[in-house]
């Protein structure tokens, strides 16, 4: 990232939070499903949602300063990003993701990175994804938009990952199946298992069930870092889950993933992971601070510990690379013969 130079850099960070709260809103109202019909002036807008028509005016001026609609001759339209992953049931449709969990959940979350920084949350916050999943409530807001926002990854995982012949995958923090269920479905020799905390296993099943899964996802109730796991597995897979434990824990979790597979099968890690420079990218390093507020003693991880702890582990074939752009990598190492 080069270093900012001008006071208007300033102003586009620390005036952010208004373009995020203008995206969260239309998602909300429905705007660019709606305009997924067809160009619309606000007042057509307006009666096709439940938006003022004067306001429907304004939220669309944000929206196209942001670039996430286009105008012309007073009507408005989807952008090109707008129309393939906002609208309600396009085949890439992420909008749930980022209207319920980011912002109905995260976004508020955020409050909390100053305590969090200088160790002194209140007693009553929220200060682990166990204390979050103990309501069964938010557990099920957060499974519903994780689940949606996950299956993109998950087809990028089968393109990056060496998966030929394998039989058996452990998903630990798997919640509701995304990756476990779109590699099952890609792949019909294979069987995973699933661990996760107790009210996230009671969604992730019907979510197996419902595209007839069930006999090849099975989960084991708990929290990923103490329920036990099966042995002898051909891969295992740990989504954002490094991200979302304290630093302390990641030693342990490869050591027992080491312990868990057979010979020659293969972890994958996927998470927010920034260069071992720590030069960015910048939505790795956002995502790192943003799980602070709420798992204070989270880690900052960098391409370079991966390589190091992995091999260190005793894994080979050791290698970290970038899976959704600016953001996340996969670190994926091989358990010797």
């Amino acid at each position: 990232m080069t270093a900012l130079t001008t006071a208007d850099q300033i102003s586009d960070i620390a005036f952010g939070f208004m373009g995020s709260k203008a995206l969260f809103a239309a998602l909300g109202a429905g705007v660019f499903t709606a305009l997924a019909e067809g160009p619309m002036t606000p007042g057509r807008l307006a009666g096709a949602t439940a938006l003022d028509a004067e306001r429907a005016e304004t939220l669309l001026t944000a929206l196209a300063g942001l670039g996430l609609v286009t105008v012309s001759d007073g009507r408005f339209a989807n952008s090109p990003a707008a129309e393939a992953f906002l609208v309600k049931g396009a085949k890439y449709d992420f909008g749930d993701y980022l209207r319920l969990q980011v912002g109905q959940q995260m976004y508020g979350l955020l409050d909390q990175i100053d305590a969090a920084l200088t160790d002194s949350l209140p007693e009553d916050a929220t200060a682990s994804y166990a204390d979050w999943f103990s309501d069964p409530d938010e557990a099920r807001l957060y499974s519903a938009s994780q689940h949606a926002g996950s299956l993109g990854p998950a087809r990028q995982l089968i393109k990056m990952a060496g998966l030929s012949g394998v039989k058996t995958l452990l998903d630990v923090g798997g919640g509701t199946g995304a990756f476990a269920i779109t590699l099952c479905q890609a792949m019909p020799g294979l069987s995973a298992t699933i661990v996760d905390f107790p009210n996230v296993a009671a969604i992730g099943r019907d979510y197996v069930a419902e595209v007839g899964l069930t006999d090849r996802i099975a989960y084991v109730e708990g929290d990923a870092l103490n329920a036990d796991w099966p042995s002898g597995q051909d891969a295992i897979l740990m989504s954002y889950l490094f991200s979302g434990v304290p630093g302390a824990a990641h030693d342990g979790l490869v050591a027992r993933a080491f312990d868990h597979l057979a010979p020659g099968g293969r972890l994958m890690i996927h998470d927010f992971v920034v260069r071992a420079d720590r030069t960015g990218p910048k939505l790795a390093a956002l995502w790192q601070l943003q799980h602070t507020a709420f798992t204070p003693r989270a880690r900052s991880l960098d391409a370079g510990w991966l390589q190091d702890t992995l091999a260190g582990a005793g894994f080979q074939q050791v290698e970290v690379a970038q899976m959704i752009p600016e953001m996340t990598m996969l670190a994926q190492a091989v358990k010797p013969e």
